[in-house]
């Protein structure tokens, strides 16, 4: 039996798709009813009988941090793996932040320890990468973190999940981690997720930022998830990127799948920096929410270059390019607006 955590995100509805694709047993946890509505909708992107699919999937109302609901899930579980998550650069959030992504990940260790689990998969992210004084470095596993540096909230605590899944390692749980760039994938339009960045673009966009990242479609981060759960591998950790982009280039392509008109002016460093301390300021004088931190606007301006030679040669794979990626984002967009 299968364990999901985080099966009504993004990543998560789509691993569940292909869980069940693949005829396995699975559970999943959830913690709000009317979030299943989303995975059903994923599921009908790719298939008809959708409702059936679904219905092979045992789920299990649960909450990272309420131990006894999660010991009710890990029941007859052999493998799990763990996508729950909080997505957020808002630095007011950094215990929230910390309760989920550092104290939830460190029950699902406990578990997984306790239940004799025979293989953890964490999702983790780049963000929880070190960076390289050269930006024209790549950057690989091995990169090591600084925490001197001024990472950004949400960086720590993922940084900080991953030192429990090797705590986990150490007492017994063999263990995957993967580091995942910028995740494309339909179904999710608001929040965190990147389908808002679709949203945007489709909406118009009048800036652009110079910065570079790495981007990958949700199908390959799911498929590669997949094939290291069955695979001898174990202790390791891999960075999933297709591609190497920069916004501008992003953002472009992006638009001329939605068919509109892309960003023409760049966000100066004096634009980003005097946003970052307005946005501060309105959050202080009226309590609203951040939109971009001091290290949002460092990040969205600086040129990071990410090595997937590890997974490549590990599973000899390649990977779908950003463009087929995009366009399929892009269709089920467009689907989903024309309903609205």
């Amino acid at each position: 039996m299968i364990l999901v955590t985080g099966g009504t995100g993004l990543v998560g509805s789509h691993l569940l798709y292909k869980l069940v694709s693949e005829n396995e047993h699975v559970k999943a946890i959830y913690r709000r009813a009317h979030t299943l509505e989303r995975v059903k909708h994923v599921f009908s992107y790719y298939t008809e009988n959708y409702k059936e699919l679904y219905d092979k999937i045992e789920w299990v109302e649960a909450d990272l941090n309420d131990v006894p609901s999660l010991e009710l899930a890990f029941k007859d579980v052999d493998y799990v793996y763990h996508c729950a998550a909080l997505v957020s650069f808002e630095p007011n959030k950094y215990y929230q932040l910390r309760n989920i992504n550092i104290d939830g990940t460190a029950n699902i260790v406990n578990l997984s320890v306790s239940n004799n689990i025979k293989k953890l998969c964490y999702v983790s992210s780049i963000a929880a990468i070190g960076h390289e004084p050269n930006p024209n470095q790549l950057i690989t596993e091995q990169t090591e973190w600084n925490p001197e540096e001024d990472n950004s909230v949400y960086a720590i605590t993922k940084y900080g999940a991953e030192m429990e899944v090797w705590r986990g390692t150490q007492e017994g749980v063999p263990a995957i981690i993967i580091n995942p760039g910028i995740i494309l994938g339909p179904g999710y339009w608001k929040g965190g997720s990147s389908g808002n960045l679709f949203r945007l673009i489709h909406k118009g966009l009048k800036y652009y930022t110079s910065g570079t990242s790495g981007y990958v479609g949700v199908w390959d981060v799911c498929d590669i998830m997949f094939k290291l759960m069955h695979s001898d591998l174990e202790n390791e950790r891999y960075i999933l990127i297709s591609e190497n982009l920069s916004f501008n280039d992003f953002q472009k392509k992006v638009a001329q799948a939605l068919n509109v008109n892309p960003a023409k002016k760049e966000a100066s460093t004096f634009i980003l920096e005097i946003g970052w301390r307005l946005d501060w300021l309105m959050s202080k004088l009226f309590g609203k929410r951040r939109k971009i931190s001091k290290q949002l606007a460092k990040s969205v301006r600086t040129k990071t270059i990410y090595d997937n030679s590890k997974i490549k040669n590990a599973l000899q794979i390649e990977f779908r390019t950003i463009e087929n990626s995009i366009a399929k984002v892009s269709k089920y967009y467009l689907k989903d607006t024309s309903k609205l």
